[in-house]
């Protein structure tokens, strides 16, 4: 099986399986704070393509207009239900409509923000190479990611000088080894790792 034909197969039935699920996400979302149910935000794909990652929202509208990333549990920009749709990464599960729509793979490097791929070396530019995904080596090594920026002077100088290297060595490693059931073998892992922080 392809891989386009597995991420068509799979978002299909995720986005037909979560639909319900999506309305109540919705309703809450809608009660907890005034702003629209999505989050859009522009990313970089395949071969340097421009595309809108869909997200639920949990923040409050136009707090990202204040810093790209988020740092801690407890950003105060992130709203009551938003803490928790982050924790079990419900915020992430929209995505599967780029998964449908051909812009990302369930799998393959997490699409950045392009003020931080216009710092990529050559050899970094590699990543961009395939299609993002949703989860990949580095969304698991760094399933914390937020936490190991709390407390920092310089969150996002942080990021790219200590984390953004180590993610794109993890994504350079899946582009080399990357296959069918490598891709599988991610996907568990994230699930489990999804799975155990409900612990």
């Amino acid at each position: 099986m392809s891989k386009r034909l597995f991420d068509l197969l799979i978002s299909a039935f995720g986005l037909l399986l979560l639909f319900p699920f999506f309305i109540i996400i919705a309703f809450f979302i809608s009660l907890d704070s005034s702003g629209p149910v999505f989050y859009l935000q522009e990313r970089v794909g395949k071969d340097g393509a421009l595309f809108k990652l869909f997200k639920f929202r949990t923040m409050r509208t136009g707090a990202d207009k204040l810093t790209a990333i988020t740092v801690g549990k407890r950003d105060p920009r992130i709203t009551r239900l938003g803490y928790y749709l982050r924790k079990f990464k419900i915020d992430e599960l929209p995505q599967l409509i780029n998964v449908f729509l051909g812009n990302m793979s369930l799998v393959g490097p997490r699409p950045e923000l392009k003020k931080f791929v216009d710092r990529y070396s050559i050899e970094q530019r590699r990543v961009i190479e395939v299609k993002p995904g949703i989860t990949d080596y580095a969304s698991i090594e760094f399933r914390n990611e937020n936490e190991l920026l709390e407390g920092k002077p310089d969150p996002i100088e942080f990021y790219m000088r200590e984390i953004m290297p180590v993610k794109l060595k993890l994504n350079l490693k899946y582009i080399e080894t990357r296959s069918f059931w490598v891709d599988l073998k991610i996907i568990a892992q994230t699930i489990w790792l999804i799975m155990s922080s409900r612990k």
